[in-house]
C-alpha cells in the first residue's frame, strides 16, 4: 500500500523547511531509512530518511521549493501502484528567493575575469554557504552554483576555497607586518543569519514567558577525572569518553529521581516525560544546536559518547538526521572548554529546565582544616518556576553531585 512521505517537524518552532535535492527519483527502489531527499530548516541541511520501503512513485513539490510542516512531499510504494496525488504544497514566493535573511548582497568587482558572467541580481545561496563564504572571504558572485536553479550551497563554496581561486577568494595584499590599525572604522552592518533569527525568536519567547530562578552548585571532580583516565586507556583515540559524557550520563540518572524538571507544561497540567531524552548544545557555524542522547539514562558511557560524537559532527556539517535534533526532555550546555567557571542559560522551550556547566579546575580547597589542590567544577540549573520550586532544584543539584563525586555508581 502507497505511503505518503510528509515534511517532518524539525524543532519547536519549525514551520517549513526548503526541499534542496532529491536523492531519489521516480521509479527507483527506496528501503526504509535511505535518504530520499535534503531539506534546509533555519539551523542546517537535513537528510530526510524513507518511512518505508518500495518505489517512489511521485515527487509531490519541485526541488528549491519551500514546503510547510506537515505537507506531503512523496508517495512510496508497490511498483505500478496507482495513486492519487494530494495537493502539493503552495510555491514559495519569488522574493523568499531573491531576498534570503542572510543575505549579503556581493558585487561582482570590476576586475572579474571574463569568463566569469556578470551577476545580473542578488546571488541565490544557501544560508549555510553564505556563512561559509563570509567566514572564508570568499565572493559568491564567483562561485559557480550546482544546486537547484544555480542556487550556490556548502559543497561549492568547499569547491571554491580547495581550488584557491583567486578571484574566488578575497586574502590581504600587504603582509601581515605592514598592517597599521587605522585610527577609525566605518560601521559594518552583518545581516543575521536564519540560525540567528532562529535562535533569537526561541530566547526572547523563553524569558519573556518563563519565570526562571537559579541554583548553583560544586562539585568535587577528582573521582570523574581519574576514572576517566582509567576508561580511556581501554580505548581507542576516536573513542575516549570526555567530561561531559559523564555529566550527561548523571544528569539522566538523576532525572529519573526528578520526573518533574524532566518535564513540560502544558495549559494546567505537567506533563512528565517516560524517557529520559538529553539535549547536548553544539556550537555550529552561526549560532548553536541542540542534538538529543535519547533514553541517556539506560545508555552506557561509551554510547553517549559515540553519539554525541557522530551527530555533532552531522550538526557542524550541516548534515543533521531528523532525530538529532527532536525530542529532549532536558538540555544541557557546556562551556568549560572555553575556560568559563560558571554561567546561567536560558530553558529552551517548552522543557521545563536546562543545565549549564563550567570549567572542572584545579583549585585550593581546604579538606579538613588544611589546604589542598582539589578538581572543581561549578554547574547552575535554570529553572521554569511555573513547574518546579528551588528546593526541588537544590536535591536535584545534590543528587547529581553523589553521582559525579561517585562515578561507579553510573556504571553498575
Amino acid at each position: 500500500m502507497a505511503e505518503t512521505i510528509n515534511m517532518p517537524k524539525l524543532g519547536f518552532d519549525m514551520a517549513e523547511g526548503v526541499l534542496v535535492r532529491w536523492v531519489k527519483q521516480v521509479g527507483e527502489n527506496i528501503n526504509k531509512g535511505d535518504v530520499l531527499a535534503e531539506i534546509e530548516t533555519d539551523k542546517a541541511t537535513v537528510e530526510v530518511e524513507s518511512p518505508a520501503s518500495g518505489v517512489v512513485l511521485q515527487l509531490i513539490v519541485d526541488q528549491g521549493t519551500s514546503v510547510p510542516v506537515n505537507a506531503p512531499i512523496a508517495i512510496v510504494g508497490e511498483a505500478g501502484e496507482k495513486v492519487d496525488a494530494p495537493a502539493a504544497a503552495p510555491k514559495p514566493e519569488a522574493k523568499s528567493e531573491e531576498k534570503p535573511a542572510a543575505q549579503t548582497a556581493p558585487t561582482p568587482a570590476a576586475t572579474t575575469q571574463a569568463s566569469t558572467p556578470a551577476a545580473s541580481g542578488p546571488v541565490k545561496a544557501s544560508p549555510l554557504a553564505r556563512k561559509v563564504a563570509k567566514d572564508n572571504g570568499v565572493d559568491l558572485a564567483t562561485v559557480q552554483g550546482t544546486g537547484p536553479g544555480g542556487r550556490v550551497v556548502r559543497k561549492d563554496v568547499e569547491a571554491a576555497l580547495s581550488s584557491s581561486q583567486p578571484s574566488a577568494v578575497s586574502r590581504p595584499s600587504t603582509p601581515i607586518t605592514n598592517y597599521q590599525l587605522p585610527t577609525s572604522v566605518e560601521d559594518k552592518v552583518v545581516p543575521t543569519t536564519k540560525l540567528r533569527q532562529a535562535i533569537g525568536r526561541r530566547l526572547v519567547e523563553s524569558k519573556q514567558t518563563i519565570p526562571h530562578f537559579y541554583v548553583t552548585h560544586e562539585y568535587k571532580m577528582e573521582a570523574v577525572m581519574d576514572m576517566r583516565k582509567q576508561i580511556n586507556a581501554y580505548l581507542g583515540d576516536n573513542e575516549k569518553v570526555s567530561v561531559n559524557d559523564f555529566i550527561i550520563k548523571a544528569t539522566a540518572l538523576t532525572l529519573r529521581q526528578f520526573p518533574n524538571l524532566n518535564a513540560t507544561l502544558k495549559g494546567n497540567e505537567i506533563i512528565q516525560f517516560g524517557h529520559v531524552n538529553v539535549g547536548v548544545a553544539v556550537t555550529v557555524p552561526g549560532g548553536l544546536m541542540t542534538v538529543v542522547v535519547k533514553d541517556a539514562d539506560v545508555k552506557s558511557m561509551r554510547q553517549i559518547s559515540g553519539e554525541i560524537k557522530a551527530m555533532a559532527a552531522r550538526a557542524r556539517e550541516g548534515k543533521v538526521k531528523p532525530e538529532d535534533v527532536d525530542g529532549s526532555t532536558f538540555s544541557t550546555s557546556n562551556l568549560g572548554m572555553y575556560d568559563v567557571e560558571e554561567f546561567i542559560a536560558i530553558v529552551n522551550p517548552p522543557e521545563a529546565a536546562i543545565l549549564a556547566i563550567g570549567s572542572a579546575k584545579e583549585t585550593p580547597v581546604v579538606v579538613n582544616g588544611e589546604i589542598k589542590i582539589g578538581s572543581r567544577m561549578k554547574a547552575t540549573i535554570s529553572v521554569d518556576h511555573r513547574v518546579s520550586d528551588g528546593a526541588e532544584a537544590a536535591q536535584f543539584m545534590q543528587t547529581l553531585a553523589e553521582f559525579l563525586e561517585n562515578p561507579v555508581r553510573m556504571l553498575v
